[in-house]
């Protein structure tokens, strides 16, 4: 009888799957990739490290300023300093340089992005702790007439704001529009340069000139003392066009020349194959540009005080008489000072806010219907 081990007892004692572990689930971290010996996985540091760090350095830190009596804010600034220093030094260290650099990197970037969060959560806070307290069904179902201080909406400034806006939206996004269209698909040579260095000029033109420009057009129109919502549309789309047109620009010469030359393979005429292939596959962009462009001017308050006036009756033809605006309502209750007064601008600035989210939540619905299948 030969006495040569059987090739399944030598593979057992292996700790093949024929052995006592047979069946088992392999695992990757078991049995690292290893380099003349070396694991190249064993001097890694967990994923958790740069968070077990920051509360490290805080509690270090926080320690350190409590018996100091630092201010909250040097606290944070300490805290970040030995954060991204002691993360980056043990990283250097355990895990070599070029993992060290990376974690330099990582840290820096969450240090930006919290220093970017700081401004708008404090703004966000602001904004409802000081407007909570007003906002309601009243406040914005009442306007200001016959308000005393327990008392008084903001409604006629939702209505003014949505109609000057919807009017300078009406005039500048099919102008922006155009134009754009016409400066990357035409190509005019330089008339397209022209147009470029105009807009250009006035997309960094102040508000105020802006209503001076449209107070005297109409002032020679339709006379002296002369206050309606379309001035104020007009003064809004004179600085919402050169929004619209660069970001619309820019959006359409993302698209692939290879969709336009498919098109036109296909015999498609050069309009069409705007409208079905260029504005359909850019239409995501060319909604966030609107959007930018509304959330440019639908916070305006210089021009209108010009060109709209102030009211406290609720006023819907925007062709006579003075209609008021939310921005210009938050400026006068604001300037006020008074505890009442107060409270509505914080309220006003809360509705604004509110009205812009809601405004871009439909823009992003409307350019999810519209764009391509398996597009986002």
């Amino acid at each position: 009888m030969s006495t040569t081990p059987s090739t399944s007892s030598t593979l057992s004692s292996a700790g093949s799957p024929l052995g006592p572990q047979a069946g088992a689930p392999h695992d990757p971290l078991a049995d690292p990739p290893t380099i003349e010996g070396v694991p190249l996985t064993s001097y890694r540091l967990p994923h958790w490290f740069l968070w077990a760090a920051l509360g490290a350095a805080f509690i270090l830190v926080g320690g350190i300023g409590l018996l100091a009596s630092w201010s909250p804010a040097a606290v944070l600034a300490a805290t970040a300093v030995v954060w991204v220093v002691g993360a980056t030094a043990v990283s250097w260290f355990k895990e070599g340089e070029r993992w060290g650099r990376n974690t330099l990197a990582t840290s820096l970037v969450y240090l930006t992005f919290a220093l970017v969060m700081v401004p708008l959560v404090s703004l966000i806070w602001m904004v409802l702790s000081g407007g909570a307290a007003r906002f309601g069904p009243e406040f914005l179902l009442t306007n200001m007439r016959g308000a005393d201080d327990s008392n008084g909406g903001f409604y006629h400034g939702i209505v003014g704001t949505l109609q000057i806006t919807g009017i300078a939206s009406a005039i500048s996004i099919p102008l922006g529009l155009f134009t754009a269209i016409f400066l990357v698909e035409y190509n005019g040579g330089w008339v397209a340069r022209a147009v470029t260095f105009l807009v250009d000029v006035m997309t960094g033109i102040p508000s105020i000139v802006a209503g001076l420009f449209a107070y005297s057009v109409f002032l020679t129109l339709a006379g002296p003392r002369y206050q309606a919502g379309i001035i104020g549309a007009v003064a809004l789309s004179v600085l919402m066009t050169p929004v619209v047109i660069r970001g619309v620009e820019e959006m359409l010469k993302l698209v692939p020349n290879d969709l336009r030359e498919a098109s036109y393979a296909l015999g498609v005429p050069k309009w069409l194959t705007i409208v079905k292939v260029v504005l359909r596959t850019a239409v995501a962009g060319i909604t966030t540009s609107v959007m930018i462009a509304i959330a440019r001017v639908i916070g305006e308050t210089a021009p209108l005080l010009i060109t709209v006036g102030l009211t406290m009756r609720t006023n819907t033809n925007p062709l006579e008489g003075s209609m008021s605006t939310l921005p210009v309502l938050v400026y006068d209750q604001y300037s006020r000072g008074e505890a009442a007064t107060m409270e509505r601008a914080w309220a006003g600035a809360l509705t604004l806010i509110l009205l812009v989210m809601l405004l871009n939540l439909a823009a992003r619905l409307i350019s999810k219907r519209f764009s391509p299948k398996g597009k986002r």
